[in-house]
């Protein structure tokens, strides 16, 4: 047979509040629609619901917009408390034009507005800010998993980040458990003998992104199912692995 990989979105799940069962949720989702968790399948789960269930969800009204974050926000449509909540989840700004924030995050991440946002949260005063430690959300979720079922799964944690060559966005993985995110080719020859030297996939944003073809922003399908991907295991998985390092990246 020809290679394969199934992308299932998972149906029926619940609107998750603080300290809800995120994993036992996932698992009754996916058994009510007749495609239960299996060894090997990856599990892509979006950063909302992870936020939402450990309790990053956040009111505006819970902060004062500092000087700063006034002066930032001015003659755009941002409420400048959101921008203080911004400033407060950034290690670092990176750069600041026309309402938009390219920062540095507190887990070292580069993305618009230090990955907060509105979207998918209940009430309009309230906003999602990026899980403490998204591998360790991917981890809990992954040993819930074997414990409940007893099988062996991987699991990716996904958020929606703009790239800097592109138009438009695109999900990636910002969490992992079980696998490892980078396929390398380096020292593989390629069909014409020639060895490669530096190329590496970012399998699991490629996972990652695949995930969400079947969730959308509005359809209310926050995690999928990656069923016949090959991937490599790795106990000790850790979204730093993707990361580049500050002296390969030209764009910092």
């Amino acid at each position: 047979m020809p290679p394969e990989v199934r992308v299932i979105g998972v149906e029926g799940m619940p609107e998750f509040k603080d300290g809800d069962d995120l994993a036992g949720a996932i698992i009754d989702a996916a058994l009510a629609q007749g495609t239960g968790i299996e060894s090997g399948d990856v599990l892509i789960v979006t950063q909302k619901v992870v936020s939402k269930v450990e309790g990053k969800v956040v009111k505006l009204s819970d902060v004062e917009a500092s000087p700063l974050a006034i002066s930032i926000t001015e003659g755009h449509r941002r409420d400048p408390r959101h921008t203080e909540w911004v400033l407060r989840e950034s290690k670092r700004i990176v750069r600041m034009d026309r309402g938009v924030i390219i920062s540095e995050t507190k887990h070292g991440f580069y993305c618009a507005n230090a990955g907060i946002d509105a979207s998918n949260i209940p009430g309009n005063d309230t906003l999602a800010l990026l899980p403490d430690d998204s591998d360790a959300s991917a981890r809990g979720i992954r040993q819930a998993v074997k414990d409940r079922l007893g099988v062996v799964v991987a699991v990716i944690v996904s958020d929606t980040f703009g790239r800097p060559w592109r138009n438009a966005a695109a999900d990636v993985a910002i969490g992992i458990a079980g696998m490892d995110p980078v396929h390398s080719y380096v020292g593989q020859m390629d069909s014409h003998g020639h060895e490669m030297f530096t190329t590496e996939i970012a399998v699991a944003d490629e996972l990652a992104a695949a995930g969400e073809l079947v969730g959308g922003k509005v359809a209310g399908v926050p995690v999928s199912i990656i069923r016949g991907y090959d991937y490599t295991p790795m106990e000790d998985a850790s979204i730093q692995r993707i990361i580049r390092g500050s002296d390969k990246d030209l764009f910092r």
